[in-house]
């Protein structure tokens, strides 16, 4: 299963502006391809994330009041109050997002960006068959114990620096004016560039920095927690289940954290399979052991037997000529039933007929009752004999004869 990663034409591009793509492995670790393409002519994927660009986002840190996430109706009425005096542009015409496991009475962050625009660009994409699982903004703020990050984006002629700190996510011009606006950087932030602005990032700065491809920079956002289908974007319990489980199981699937753990599971996997094979060829020796210890009393006891096909049958058959040929009796001799029937049959019943071949006993004009003859092959049963009633007639021979 790939990943393809799509961000999104900013609001200010013209009508049918192509879609940035990037094509990732499963796991994240190889790049397939990447480009820009019309919504049609994207690659085929079963899971889609759309990226939102920095410059389309802005970003509120506020405290949500009690109550307020009693229903998504309620929550926004509250949103469009609290960021009212903070937004330029009407409350009704923007989309907000709350941070991942935001909480009443406690500061989060909200992410706010034009509802049409987004609207649109998530039409224009299921439109053409590439259904949307996830909205990732391209930078989010840091937690508050995290270390501050700057980015260098664009190209030469229109460089931007990003802040992403704890105080929220800064765009600025890539130059010596934007970095004075940045203020001083704190110890521990970590500053990364990408190639087509890389040169300009470190004469602004004076330092070497790292590179990271633009592919790379969107699969990192891809993997944060946060989704800002929202609202309007996922409008059924259903659908906000799904993508939490999505997540879930993104986050085993590819976390880096859990790589321990998968290669564990694998072992385990792996070990159990082993030992299963392992018990079931100690079985199969153990049961071939047996037959062959079957096979060799039958073959010892009777050495005309050549072939042993089926070892039970053949010594049942064996057993019972070696008896008549020493004129012994056996269970499927004439005197043997007519023995158990004589303390099995019910009082006063006498046949009239008695007829016996090929190992079976025939008796007609018993008439016997369906309880009667019930207890009567219970009876039979536990002595070795089978019974049954055909018409009037009643048909007992040995379980082996049979």
């Amino acid at each position: 299963m790939a990943l393809l990663i799509v961000t999104a034409p900013p609001p200010s591009a013209p009508s049918g502006a192509e879609y940035g793509w990037a094509l990732w492995s499963s796991d994240g670790r190889r790049l397939r391809s990447q480009g820009s393409a019309a919504p049609a002519l994207l690659p085929a994927s079963d899971e889609v994330v759309l990226g939102i660009p920095a410059a389309t986002l802005s970003w509120h840190h506020l405290s949500l009041p009690q109550g307020s996430m009693n229903g998504a109706v309620r929550l926004r009425s509250v949103l469009n109050g609290l960021l009212e005096d903070h937004l330029l542009d009407e409350p009704d015409n923007l989309h907000f997002a709350l941070e991942p496991g935001a909480r009443v009475d406690t500061p989060i962050w909200v992410a706010a960006c034009n509802r049409a625009w987004l609207q649109g660009a998530v039409q224009a994409l299921e439109a053409a068959g590439r259904r949307v699982m996830r909205i990732v903004p391209e930078f989010a703020p840091q937690p508050t114990d995290a270390p501050s990050m700057l980015f260098a984006i664009g190209e030469p002629d229109d460089g931007q620096l990003v802040v992403c700190g704890s105080d929220g996510v800064a765009l600025l011009p890539l130059d010596s004016a934007g970095l004075a606006l940045a203020g001083p950087l704190l110890p521990g932030t970590t500053a990364l560039a990408e190639p087509a602005v890389a040169e300009l990032a470190e004469s602004v700065l004076g330092q070497r920095i790292p590179i990271v491809k633009p592919a790379a920079r969107w699969l990192q956002a891809s993997q944060s927690d946060w989704d800002l289908a929202q609202f309007d974007f996922a409008s059924t319990g259903r659908a906000r289940a799904g993508k939490k489980l999505a997540a879930i199981s993104r986050a085993l699937w590819r976390g880096p954290q859990w790589r321990a753990a998968r290669w564990g599971a694998l072992v385990l996997v792996l070990a159990q399979l082993v030992g299963l094979n392992a018990w079931a060829w100690k079985e199969r020796a153990a049961l071939e052991t047996k037959r062959a210890a079957v096979r060799g009393i039958l073959t010892q006891t009777f050495p005309s037997v050549r072939i042993v096909v089926d070892p039970q049958s053949q010594m049942a058959r064996e057993v019972a000529a070696l008896q008549q040929a020493t004129g012994g009796v056996a269970a499927a001799d004439l005197e043997p039933m007519l023995s158990a029937l004589a303390t099995t049959l019910p009082s006063g019943r006498v046949p009239t007929a008695i007829d016996f071949g090929a190992n079976q006993l025939r008796l007609r004009g018993l008439a016997l009752q369906t309880s009667e003859l019930e207890k009567l092959q219970s009876v039979l049963s536990s002595r070795g004999y089978s019974a049954r009633s055909e018409g009037d007639l009643l048909l007992v021979q040995a379980e082996a004869a049979r």
